[in-house]
């Protein structure tokens, strides 16, 4: 009741209320936080020619031929090299799950993988989910299931799950919250994606089609 009343009183006059101290606090660390990280891409020196390596990615069912700086994480190199951004950029550090994708079927974090280390593994894109122009089963009960908000996690939340149902093609409950444990979704939308999880595997059994 306090809180309430500071912010309303907030609304009114021109102080600062306790929640909105912290609140503007902490928006300022996270911008700090962001021209700090962007400063420091573009003082580190670019690797000389004889530097780069080259490799090829197979991702969708594609290959591409790459020249890439031994430090490029495969989350660069989707993104930036081969404009596949379904593949969300977040935390940068393997804690928010917005750059998750499959590496051989398995959910990775694309931001704490080396571009060189997923030569020679089969990786799978939001877009690689796509039947043609259509959307994949996990994408389409997504999408039925209102399981995003702002969405921007979403892509990370739709690859975890689908990294889940290719090793447990009917998942409890539990396993379906531990499937996207690595998966933060700020909006807290957490209860309609447990259901585009159940709802998912359902329409997988049935080879993607609606009951």
């Amino acid at each position: 009741m306090d809180e309430d009343r500071e912010d309303k009183a907030c609304q009114c006059g021109h102080g600062l209320s306790r929640r909105g101290f912290i609140a503007s606090i902490g928006t300022g660390a996270v911008a700090a936080a962001a021209v700090a990280t962007t400063e420091a891409r573009q003082q580190a020196p670019e690797a000389k020619p004889s530097e780069m390596r080259q490799i090829t990615l197979r991702v969708n069912g594609r290959e591409h031929r790459l020249l890439v700086e031994p430090r490029w994480t495969l989350l660069f190199a989707i993104r930036e090299r081969l404009q596949l951004t379904g593949t969300k950029v977040g935390c940068e550090r393997g804690e928010c799950g917005a750059c998750t994708v499959l590496i051989d079927g398995k959910a990775r974090y694309a931001c704490l993988t080396l571009a060189v280390e997923a030569e020679g593994h089969e990786v799978t894109t939001l877009e690689g989910l796509m039947q043609g122009e259509e959307l994949g089963p996990v994408q389409r009960a997504f999408a039925e299931q209102d399981a995003f908000q702002c969405g921007y996690c979403t892509p990370g939340q739709i690859m975890a799950v689908e990294g889940l149902l290719g090793e447990k093609p009917s998942p409890s409950l539990d396993e379906i919250r531990r499937g996207v444990s690595g998966n933060i979704c700020r909006c807290g939308t957490y209860a309609f994606i447990f259901k585009a999880a159940q709802q998912a595997a359902e329409l997988k059994k049935q080879g993607g089609t609606s009951a």
